[in-house]
């Protein structure tokens, strides 16, 4: 470890008693992620560059967190490192947050997409920090309103996922009772064109009267992978945050819940290890079929 990195490294070391957090990556996200833990209620209990952090993983007797903070990629180390902490997250051996920049959303994703006790970010904000190392190291959260209203979001994001699948589950037991066609891959007067023509009319509204004021990111996901499926393309996770139109780390929180819920399906890209694409299920794409088919016969145009 060179002699800057290591100094710092011990400037951030908290030797005190209570949980641990090892924070392995990149010098300047490691600084990013300290005040994090600090504001969690963990102590640092060592920072330790990508090369090596196996070895690193291997000497902890025991830990809470294993932070990872990545400023750029680090190819086959990266690679092998997440599937060591993906697989030390399923055995319960402690939680993990992984925050990477947009470019490596897709490689990071494809190791810990549907991995519990993991949480992967893009590049959060402070507070968001606080809350998800929080989350993931399930630990009580301590007496700071940020942290708070995280685990608010979060089961309120699980909360209105389950009502969306319920809501298509229904709709598509109804329409089948009534003796229309359900079908997976669209049809008739549902293609392509027209749900994109949905996603343009519904970004226009952006231009109107702002993107927060009509967020909807797990409506515009469906819509986009409906289209996807349409018009017979893949769609990768990377791709799947841009058409949420919110931040990343949202983003990549809702695909995960969603794939929980069953309305995503996870297909890994069998030519390139660090991608996976989502689709929607078949129960999911009936039902939306079915949905934009009632809405066509009441409106030409529904967003």
């Amino acid at each position: 470890m060179p002699a800057d990195i290591a100094h710092d490294a011990l400037a951030m070391v908290d030797y005190g008693a209570g949980a641990g957090a090892l924070l392995l990556g990149d010098a300047a996200a490691c600084a990013r992620a300290r005040g994090a833990v600090d504001r969690a209620g963990l102590r640092v209990a060592d920072v330790h560059p990508i090369a090596g952090a196996e070895a690193r993983l291997d000497r902890q007797a025991a830990v809470d967190l294993v932070f990872v903070g990545l400023d750029r990629d680090h190819g086959p180390a990266l690679d092998s490192l997440l599937r060591r902490i993906a697989a030390d997250a399923k055995a319960g051996r402690y939680g993990s947050v992984i925050d990477a920049p947009p470019d490596l959303t897709d490689a990071v994703d494809a190791v810990v997409g549907d991995a519990a006790r993991i949480v992967h970010l893009c590049m959060a904000p402070a507070d968001e920090l606080v809350g998800a190392v929080t989350e993931a190291a399930e630990r009580t959260p301590p007496q700071l309103h940020d942290a708070g209203r995280s685990s608010t979001r979060l089961q309120q994001l699980s909360e209105e996922a389950g009502r969306i699948a319920n809501a298509l589950a229904e709709l598509s037991e109804h329409e089948a009772g009534s003796g229309q066609a359900v079908k997976g891959n669209g049809g008739g007067d549902i293609d392509a064109a027209l749900v994109r023509a949905m996603i343009r009319a519904r970004r226009l509204r952006d231009r109107f009267f702002g993107s927060e004021l009509f967020a909807d990111p797990a409506w515009d996901m469906l819509l986009d992978l409906m289209a996807a499926r349409l018009d017979g393309q893949r769609v990768a996770v990377s791709s799947l945050c841009i058409a949420a139109a919110v931040p990343a780390t949202t983003a990549l929180r809702w695909i995960k819940t969603l794939t929980e819920h069953g309305l995503f399906v996870r297909v890994a890209d069998p030519q390139d290890g660090r991608r996976v694409y989502i689709e929607l299920s078949d129960q999911a794409a009936a039902a939306l079929e079915n949905y934009l088919r009632a809405v066509q016969r009441l409106s030409p145009l529904a967003i």
